[in-house]
């Protein structure tokens, strides 16, 4: 099951159920001992007697009968008043819709594809996640703390799993052998080391990145199998300090970065997964600039190398890599005319 629902209502009337049966059964085998009825006989007893409707007996009872039916009269009340308030409260708490919910979020993932998990919602998790959605990926949240996840469900969030990222459990539900990638934003570096551990033991394939706190982890979460690790102290504390030293740079980078209407993104493009006619021997002869209106700022060589800024005669192969900048618009037409656009979703590598 996707959520870990306690249906304690449930519960209840499961209980309840398995205690009816108990009074019947122990019913018929009382009539049977001591007024020695047929099992026909003595089920019927029984079924007139706790359901109280006041039909004949069977047989006139002896004084061990009437006491016995007394009692079984007394216990049955007691037990169909707890059945009875166990199936209103399971109605009325609104836990069958719970139930429902959890089939249909369990269905929903289960069609997922190259969707991003984001485990943990804290203030880390939360922005990665928002990011995510207004780039149109799919993505799913996986978070333990139980009231947040109710308020994430009251707000229609979607796709939220109910529990601990480090559980195997969690992650398949979130369909993590499926997902493109999984961001570990969880508070203890801990917790984020035994998640990606998890996640390469399910999927081998998916870009992993995660949170740390101290710089100590930050080793331990690769050779874990993080790709990407990002303490957020220290790039902010780093941001911070660009602000002294070139605040307007910094206020013009946020400003087309974050707040601008025309908000800037950096895109990263395979040469191998153009089409033809753009797949050619330079920079130059591409002309990303004039026919498309974005910016090549950087490739990747197939030695790995990064070129910043590359001229016109920059050499190209198969094995590099673009990085072209442009705003949403012209990235829009950039998949298109490159036949980017997947009907997985987005591009794989938006930043």
């Amino acid at each position: 099951m996707l959520y870990r629902f306690k249906f304690k209502s449930f519960g209840r009337i499961a209980i309840s159920l398995v205690v009816v049966l108990m009074v019947i059964v122990v019913g018929s085998v009382g009539f049977m001992v001591l007024e020695d009825y047929t099992f026909v006989e003595a089920f019927y007893m029984t079924m007139i007697t706790v359901s109280t409707v006041g039909f004949r007996e069977v047989h006139e009872l002896s004084p061990d009968g009437m006491i016995f039916t007394s009692l079984l009269i007394i216990f049955s009340i007691g037990t169909f008043a707890y059945t009875i308030s166990a199936v209103t409260t399971y109605f009325v708490a609104g836990e069958y819709r719970d139930l429902f919910k959890a089939r249909k979020l369990e269905r929903t993932i289960d069609t997922l594809k190259n969707h991003v998990i984001v485990c943990g919602y804290g203030r880390v998790g939360e922005k990665a996640y928002a990011d995510l959605i207004s780039k149109g990926y799919d993505a799913v949240i996986v978070e333990k703390d139980e009231e947040l996840v109710g308020q994430l469900r009251e707000a229609l969030t979607p796709l939220v799993i109910s529990g601990d990222a480090t559980r195997d459990d969690r992650l398949m539900a979130a369909g993590v052998e499926r997902a493109r990638a999984v961001i570990c934003t969880l508070p203890s570096d801990a917790d984020n080391l035994y998640t990606v551990l998890s996640v390469r033991e399910h999927n081998e394939q998916a870009m992993l990145i995660s949170r740390a706190s101290q710089a100590g982890s930050v080793a331990k979460l690769r050779r874990a199998g993080a790709d990407n690790v990002i303490m957020p102290d220290t790039v902010g504390g780093a941001h911070m300090a660009s602000l002294v030293a070139n605040p307007d740079v910094m206020d013009f980078i946020d400003h087309i970065r974050i707040q601008g209407k025309d908000a800037i993104n950096l895109e990263e493009v395979d040469v191998k997964d153009l089409p033809p006619e753009f797949r050619l021997p330079t920079l130059g002869e591409v002309d990303a600039r004039n026919k498309l209106g974005v910016n090549v700022i950087g490739v990747k060589t197939s030695a790995g190398e990064f070129i910043i800024n590359p001229g016109p005669t920059t050499p190209l192969d198969n094995a590099c890599k673009l990085f072209v900048l442009g705003n949403d618009k012209q990235l829009r037409l950039l998949n298109r005319v490159f036949g980017l656009q997947t009907p997985d979703g987005p591009p794989a590598s938006g930043v």
